[in-house]
């Protein structure tokens, strides 16, 4: 089962510049949470900051009673084992086939003799639906197939905790369909924590138990699915609708005048809340189900009373409801996926 991340109090500035601050929030041990916000929002630092490669100025990072922050490096370095990290290109070496990129890992950290590591790298590349690329180099395969070996290097250690940064960036709206599901499908078979910072409605809508959001040097909100999905914060609305109406700018947020001059002016229709809740995506056929379905139900259930009446409703019918999202099936490694 994953490990439990808890963040208190997070600011970080590179310079004068702030990027975020006071960030106060809980990963749920096992379950899959999404982080999204406009580009610029610090969210790719955000993660860098929870695995220890950058140091917030202020805050916590607790993880297994080791703080990310500001304990020994020792120990930082030891914590960081637990992590798997997908990067946004794969960060694959072009010179390695895809089999000696996914097994490197395994070299650089472990004593294993070479039959074991290929019997794990050979296991994760079936995992991540890429049997038969194994040979490949990066620049050989496409985009989305990279991104796949960067998930099974991400996956070699074992990890209770997996980050994935944008892992749908350049991938078209089938592909992220799949990898979608392929998510989900990993979340089933390893019930690790799981964040994924991403700008992708379809994945924020379908992929996570948890959703926050970072707009303005702060964390909009983080919290069950249902509460993001719902809401009636104006930067909320504007990002999961895709209108230019709203706080979000071209390249930064708008000042309080342009704001009231578009609210006089916006046509009715343009001004509507957040889409309706789709069914969370559930593990294809022939996986076992979530473990982390359970934990959240009783998790969730529990806070109930403190969540807003709409966000109440919307998991009263979730559970009411019990749908499930059709599965897909993973595209064969020749594809092009």
């Amino acid at each position: 089962m994953g490990i439990e991340v808890v963040v208190e109090g997070l600011t970080m500035s590179f310079g004068k510049q702030n990027i975020w601050q006071d960030v106060t929030l809980t990963l749920p041990a096992g379950e899959v949470s999404v982080m999204l916000g406009p580009s610029g929002t610090g969210k790719t630092v955000f993660l860098k900051s929870l695995i220890g490669l950058l140091k917030p100025q202020q805050g916590r990072v607790l993880i297994n009673g080791v703080d990310m922050v500001s304990s020994p490096e020792r120990d930082i370095y030891e914590t960081r084992k637990l992590f798997g990290l997908m990067f946004q290109d794969g960060a694959l070496f072009g010179s390695m086939t895809l089999f000696d990129n996914i097994a490197f890992p395994l070299r650089e950290h472990t004593r294993k003799r070479e039959s074991e590591i290929r019997r794990i790298v050979m296991e994760r590349i079936e995992l991540v639906g890429l049997l038969g690329a194994e040979g490949k180099l990066p620049g050989e395969i496409s985009g989305g197939m990279r991104k796949r070996a960067g998930l099974a290097r991400a996956l070699v250690l074992d990890p209770q905790i997996v980050l994935c940064d944008e892992p749908d960036s350049g991938l078209d709206p089938v592909r992220t369909a799949y990898l979608s599901q392929l998510l989900i499908d990993l979340n089933a078979r390893i019930d690790a924590t799981m964040l994924i910072v991403t700008h992708n409605l379809d994945i924020a809508a379908t992929v996570p138990d948890n959703m926050g959001m970072f707009f303005r040097r702060n964390l909009v909100t983080f919290g069950p699915r249902e509460v993001l999905l719902t809401s009636d914060e104006p930067v909320v609305t504007q990002f999961l609708a895709g209108r230019r109406e709203g706080p979000i700018g071209m390249s930064e947020e708008k000042d309080a005048a342009l704001l009231a001059a578009e609210s006089a002016h916006a046509a009715p229709h343009r001004a509507g809340g957040p889409p309706g809740i789709v069914p969370q995506l559930e593990p294809s056929p022939g996986l076992p189900p979530r473990a982390a379905v359970a934990r959240r139900r009783e998790r969730v259930l529990g806070m109930l009373d403190q969540l807003p009446p709409a966000a109440r409703a919307a998991i009263r019918d979730t559970y009411a409801r019990g749908a499930a999202a059709p599965t897909l099936t993973m595209p064969a490694p020749g594809s092009g996926s």
